[in-house]
């Protein structure tokens, strides 16, 4: 989908900044906080400041442009995919990668919940990626 329409399918007047933030997150699929789309962006964007990228991003997830994470503990961060999914953080690199939704997991629609108003559910699971368990087993046979 276009960015632009993106935006305004979402109620969100584009502009420069917006655009380039929003557009940041649908290519980059790395769960990018505050900081690192700040700094990819502000060369190209001198105007641009880190408040900007942090209130931009904070209507994005409000208008559910795109949704905020908090799985790392110290650091927010951002997703353009809204499909229902999980997230996994590797507690060894960092890296946050998507897992397939599990449609085993019932929605909380129907379900008893005392009374509240459910608007998001997150998934979030901890532990160590593929990558670092394949770099941990190669570095002991090559260290034996």
């Amino acid at each position: 989908m276009d960015v632009v329409k993106r935006l305004q399918t979402h109620n969100i007047k584009p502009s420069v900044q917006r655009i380039a933030i929003m557009n940041y997150l649908m290519e980059h699929r790395t769960h990018p906080t505050v900081d690192e789309i700040y700094t990819a962006l502000s060369p190209s964007i001198p105007t641009l400041s880190k408040t900007t990228v942090y209130n931009t991003l904070k209507l994005l997830s409000e208008q559910g442009a795109a949704q905020t994470l908090t799985i790392d503990e110290r650091n927010t961060c951002y997703d353009a995919d809204t499909t229902p999914h999980a997230h996994f953080l590797c507690k060894r690199c960092g890296r946050i990668y998507d897992l397939e939704y599990n449609a085993n997991i019932k929605e909380v629609e129907g379900m008893d919940m005392k009374g509240h108003e459910v608007h998001e559910i997150h998934y979030y699971y901890k532990g160590v990626c593929k990558n670092c368990m394949k770099n941990e087993c190669s570095s002991k046979t090559n260290n034996n």
